[in-house]
């Protein structure tokens, strides 16, 4: 049921290295994504995908995880992703992509929680790096990098306190904790 799915697929940060993410996964996952709605139905989107270690090594100092866990550089060597999709604009399809890659990001993300694997949308990237360290032509605009991986951590959904916090945060037993509003505070009603 998708309700389950939604509430099962959590952002995640830490990996089980040992187990490996294939390009046959990574394509079934795109093709996931290559499905979904696409602003006047230009399709700009191009996917780069990484599941060997040698290239995994070049995405990985690129991006920037978990803004809130100030004392927490990211995943440890023995925690990091297993795979990487990275999703392109084609600036010769289309100038500007609004919306689309978030689409098929959370899409891909769905895919993966389907599937047993972990994911963390990225959008904090060091983009010019990156491009730098893939080859990546100017044609093409980084928009957004999805991780992937056996999940090495729990994910639980807490409501939002009193204090309005929406922080997420570890416990002492490294259990992430993500603060949700309730839906009687998400609706509003002008009428």
């Amino acid at each position: 049921m998708l309700a389950d799915l939604v509430r099962r697929c959590r952002t995640c940060c830490r990996y089980r290295p040992e187990r490996t993410v294939s390009l046959a996964t990574l394509h079934e996952l795109v093709d996931l994504a290559r499905l979904t709605a696409s602003a006047a139905n230009k399709q700009p989107l191009r996917y780069l995908l990484s599941c060997a270690a040698e290239r995994n090594a070049l995405v990985f100092p690129h991006l920037r995880w978990a803004a809130y866990l100030n004392d927490w550089g990211g995943p440890s060597p023995a925690e990091r992703p297993a795979a990487y999709i990275i999703l392109l604009g084609d600036r010769e399809i289309s100038p500007q992509v609004r919306w689309d890659d978030a689409i098929a990001a959370y899409t891909i993300m769905l895919g993966a929680a389907e599937r047993g694997l972990g994911a963390c949308i990225f959008a904090s990237i060091a983009r010019d790096a990156l491009r730098a360290a893939l080859a990546i032509p100017e044609r093409y605009e980084i928009l957004l990098t999805v991780a992937l991986g056996e999940p090495a951590e729990t994910v639980v959904i807490d409501e939002v306190g009193p204090d309005g916090g929406i922080r997420y945060w570890r416990d002492a037993a490294q259990v992430h904790h993500v603060p949700k509003r309730r839906l009687e505070d998400v609706i509003v009603d002008f009428g």
